[in-house]
């Protein structure tokens, strides 16, 4: 490891969120002489349309390493994961290991990397989020990526609370806002300009948006047939586009589910449309955690489709509504989307700032050390 500047950042991506979470980060990186970063894209999402195409859209330079790990069940993909990235770090000998989110690329680099001598920092951005449902891989990605970083980049106060619960003190966590806002504030302009509404045939406040692949919803047969059901009656009145993650048509076919008169089902989209969709639709259902965050500060109401949340602000500030997955629940928070809208508010720091903190207090930490 290197004594003085420039300090060399491996930053790792693997997964379509971290594309998002990682392109301002490099940006800032990129603009501060003090560092030299690489970006390890460890092959996690593969598909064009979960992987290509973000990197085109949002501007991120090519990958320095690309892992190409590829699928597999969470242990399977994990140490792929580990195996593929422990001879990169080793040779590149960085003085810190960047991880975004909660992924299984997030947890796995994390581990190899505190585990060197000598050891590269571990630098954890989107730190301090909790469902507290450990039934929840990424909840598990969370905690143990958290007890293994050095610094914690926090999205919002809930994280820091959650943090400091567990020990870390302020010295280690920094709340910096949204890396995940920065991407869309910085993007928006050209996603409005997107003429996916018109390839679609649709107008602006007249459907609604529907993302589905947690496995809580998508494997069980039973409640993913449930949930469709809801669902079904909510697009007999207001038409429903559906982006069908490749897992989650799998699920659908095999289960012969058929939907009906509503349903709009397309391929996954890249990021600028899917955006100009989310910004124009009427409400969002989801399963997702940063559309939760995204539909908050464009101001859209979502419904979203999970017992708990990580990221709670967007419902005690934004947009968000944590329904469940009975039909009660939904059909009640879809009577009241007009209501939220109108209370919501941006969080505090969701400004489109937070990967510049990041890196500013980076290169405080590092020149004291």
């Amino acid at each position: 490891m290197t004594a003085t500047a420039p300090w060399k950042i491996l930053c790792i991506a693997g997964a379509r969120p971290n594309f998002m979470k990682i392109a301002p980060i490099l940006r800032a990186f990129a603009a501060d002489a003090r560092f030299a970063a690489k970006l390890v894209h460890t092959g996690q999402h593969y598909d064009a349309k979960l992987s290509k195409i973000f990197f085109e859209e949002l501007k991120i330079p090519r990958p320095d390493v690309e892992l190409e790990v590829g699928s597999g069940s969470h242990a399977q993909q994990t140490a792929e994961i580990m195996k593929r990235f422990e001879p990169v770090v080793i040779a590149e000998q960085p003085d810190a290991v960047l991880v975004v989110g909660d992924v299984n690329s997030t947890v796995g680099c994390a581990l190899v990397t505190s585990k060197l001598s000598p050891r590269p920092l571990v630098i954890h951005v989107e730190a301090g989020l909790r469902s507290r449902d450990h039934g929840m891989p990424e909840e598990i990605n969370r905690l143990v990526t958290d007890a293994l970083s050095d610094y914690l980049f926090v999205s919002e106060p809930d994280g820091m609370v959650n943090l400091a619960r567990e020990g870390v003190g302020a010295d280690r966590a920094f709340f910096v806002g949204n890396v995940m806002i920065d991407t869309m504030l910085a993007a928006r302009e050209r996603a409005m300009q997107s003429t996916v509404l018109a390839d679609l045939g649709l107008v602006e406040q007249r459907y609604g948006l529907v993302t589905l692949h947690r496995p809580s919803n998508v494997d069980d047969v039973a409640a993913l047939t449930n949930l469709l059901g809801t669902l079904s009656g909510i697009a007999a009145e207001l038409p429903l586009v559906f982006p069908v993650h490749p897992r989650t048509r799998k699920r659908i076919a095999d289960a012969n589910i058929a939907l009906g008169k509503g349903w709009s089902l397309i391929e996954p989209l890249g990021y600028l449309d899917f955006m100009r969709l989310t910004a124009s639709a009427r409400v969002v259902l989801t399963d997702s955690g940063g559309i939760q965050e995204e539909t908050t500060v464009l101001g859209v109401p979502c419904i979203t489709l999970r017992e708990n949340t990580e990221r709670p602000i967007t419902c005690a500030e934004g947009t968000n509504q944590l329904a469940g997955v009975t039909r009660e629940a939904i059909l009640a928070a879809y009577a009241k989307i007009d209501q939220v809208r109108a209370a919501a508010r941006i969080p505090q720091l969701w400004d489109g700032k937070a990967a510049e903190r990041i890196v500013a207090i980076l290169g405080d930490k590092l020149s004291a050390r």
